[in-house]
């Protein structure tokens, strides 16, 4: 505070606020020899066949040279690689002489310590006042931190390719060993049926997991054969193990008591057993049944029960086909006492029976891929191959899961049980 009639100094104050000012003003005052010499980058002038004949403090330092052994003494591509050398013989001064600059050319300078140093430059012909080129002056910008953030990209992106191939290597390696377990829930060959001819085939939608759709076909006693078709519900190691566990069930049911519905009641008892009884229901849906070939007549009386699964199709030899009715059959598993339909019917020369699960039914076409293939479609599309051989059958049911594309997204199971027409001819419609 200032005393009463007292005024404070203005040339005081003034001095102290144009102070710093003044001294930013001092390091405007550089000169333009001192711009040159000391620049962020490094500055050179050559004549046309290539002699130093001027060089800033710059590059000298980054060369560990001195002006005297440079200045008139060696040309720009001394101070260049031999990588450098030959890409400034081939294309750098070529395209210099021919458009009178170049820019931001990657090279090497070597430096006296025996190392090299990343740089970009930058060339520019000036010429006299005839027209004729007299010098070329460069600009050298220091890329070492460029050139280790692009080393460093460069690993990064090798390393990303490695992890890559390896995931591709693992992903690999678990699909043939999914493929190797699912194919030990499956019968390795189907059994040799007098009287029959049979053919199946297996989808996986998704080889990197393991599916829940099952068959089977196997002996029960000297003259009749067990066959079954369903789908586990879930998919995983959890899936495969109810499956696995359905598939020998249902084997050594048949062997104690080969009546259909009594082999599902026995399925479903185990499965609610192991799994619902804990907390943690399992189930799934199938189809069992008995083939009992008649070789006096050719024919083959089939007997079946049905879990909570599409209905199986009889195909004739006339060109008919339809479902054979199961209404009412409950999921295989779901609850302690299940109600199970049976079926019967007889196969006749060139007939057929066809069992499949839902992933064919389920299948989305169109272009828009939102409509489902449905059963009526399956239907007629066996009305179609009626007459033919069971393998030929499954090959035609396989060319039309692969036509369906990515609308196909669960696993599908197929089952073909079908009597030998007497006349091959009979075995494909006119």
């Amino acid at each position: 505070m200032c005393r009463t009639g007292q005024q404070p100094d203005p040339h005081g104050a003034g001095d102290d606020e144009h102070a710093p000012n003044a001294a930013f003003a001092a390091l405007l005052e550089d000169s333009a020899e001192e711009l040159y010499e000391n620049a962020p980058c490094g500055y050179l002038s050559t004549l046309m066949d290539g002699t130093i004949a001027k060089i800033n403090t710059t590059l000298l330092t980054w060369l560990g040279r001195e002006r005297e052994a440079v200045v008139d003494r060696m040309r720009f591509t001394d101070l260049l690689t031999v990588g450098g050398k030959l890409y400034h013989e081939t294309h750098f001064a070529p395209l210099l002489r021919m458009q009178g600059e170049i820019s931001g050319i990657a090279l090497e300078i070597k430096q006296t310590d025996g190392g090299r140093m990343p740089v970009l430059v930058s060339s520019v012909i000036k010429y006299g006042s005839t027209g004729e080129p007299m010098l070329i002056r460069t600009s050298v910008f220091d890329a070492r931190d460029r050139r280790a953030y692009e080393e460093e990209l460069l690993r990064r992106r090798k390393a990303a390719e490695e992890a890559r191939k390896q995931a591709e290597a693992d992903r690999a390696r678990l699909e043939d060993a999914l493929a190797v377990l699912q194919q030990t829930l499956l019968p390795d060959t189907l059994p040799k049926v007098p009287g029959v001819e049979m053919a199946a085939y297996y989808h996986t939608a998704h080889p990197d997991r393991l599916g829940g759709d099952f068959y089977d076909v196997f002996p029960i006693d000297g003259k009749r054969f067990g066959f079954f078709l369903g789908d586990v519900c879930g998919k995983g190691p959890q899936a495969a193990a109810v499956t696995s566990l359905t598939r020998y069930t249902l084997r050594a049911a048949a062997l104690h008591d080969p009546d259909p519905v009594s082999a599902l009641t026995t399925l479903n008892k185990v499965l609610h057993e192991r799994y619902a009884a804990g907390g943690d229901p399992r189930y799934c849906t199938a189809v069992f049944g008995t083939l009992e070939p008649e070789p006096d007549t050719g024919e083959v009386a089939v007997h079946l029960a049905s879990g909570g699964h599409p209905p199986v199709i009889t195909v004739r030899a006339d060109g008919t086909a339809d479902f054979l009715p199961t209404p009412g059959g409950l999921l295989v598993g779901i609850l302690a006492s299940a109600r199970f339909t049976a079926a019967t019917t007889v196969l006749t020369p060139g007939d057929m029976l066809l069992l499949y699960t839902d992933g064919i039914t389920e299948a989305r076409t169109g272009e828009d891929r939102t409509s489902l293939y449905g059963d009526e479609a399956l239907l007629a599309f066996a009305a179609d191959h009626a007459g033919q051989p069971p393998p030929a059958v499954i090959q035609a049911l396989t060319g039309l899961l692969h036509s369906f594309g990515d609308g196909l997204d669960d696993d599908t199971a197929l089952l073909a049980l079908g009597v030998p027409a007497p006349n091959p001819q009979t075995r494909s419609r006119p």
